[in-house]
């Protein structure tokens, strides 16, 4: 009987002890929901870009589409960004939602932005770009991005375009050029 209850006494301590860290966990996941929120509204739904160091580590690790993968930055560059942005152009912004597990924080969100530069304008033109960043948090700070943007809803499509048309005419250029040295030397042949 001594042993029975020596084993109720273990599972209630046990049990209490897994209630605590869940609610522990959930509190910080909680928590680093609410930074990576306070962080979009200062600096991509706002432009309280000064803000930047109340959420981001002194360095972090970005992982970006493209060949930028895995860059340790400052944490100045995220300012940096959001300034170029609000400088040459408008945001508005919305959130679709935001999950949590544990230190890491997902957030998809939609950003419309109006360039005012012509470049801009010509480059990126207005648009509406659906985005996931994926956030890991350490000590309430950011030192890790995932930056999955749907940029085939942009203009940011038409550099391939272009890319692709260049690479293209350089071929046929190429081409046309051994044809026109080909053709000369067919003549020079004849004519002797």
């Amino acid at each position: 009987m001594k042993h029975f209850f020596l084993f109720l006494f273990c599972v209630s301590a046990c049990g209490q002890n897994y209630a605590q860290s869940d609610t522990a966990l959930i509190n910080q996941t909680e928590r680093n929901k609410q930074i990576v929120r306070d962080f979009y509204n200062d600096l991509w739904f706002s432009n309280n870009t000064d803000n930047y160091i109340k959420y981001v580590a002194d360095e972090y690790v970005v992982h970006d589409i493209g060949d930028r993968k895995g860059v340790t930055e400052p944490a100045i560059e995220q300012k940096n960004i959001a300034d170029f942005f609000w400088a040459n152009g408008d945001w508005t912004s919305v959130y679709d939602y935001q999950i949590a597990e544990g230190d890491l924080v997902a957030t998809r969100w939609k950003a419309s932005y109006k360039p005012k530069t012509f470049l801009g304008k010509i480059a990126i033109g207005d648009s509406k770009m659906p985005i996931i960043n994926v956030f890991r948090l350490k000590d309430g700070k950011i030192v890790e991005i995932w930056n999955h943007r749907l940029d085939i809803d942009t203009r940011q499509t038409l550099q391939f375009t272009l890319k692709g048309f260049g690479l293209g005419l350089l071929v046929s250029l190429v081409l046309l050029f051994i044809v026109i040295k080909q053709r000369r030397m067919i003549k020079k042949l004849s004519a002797v």
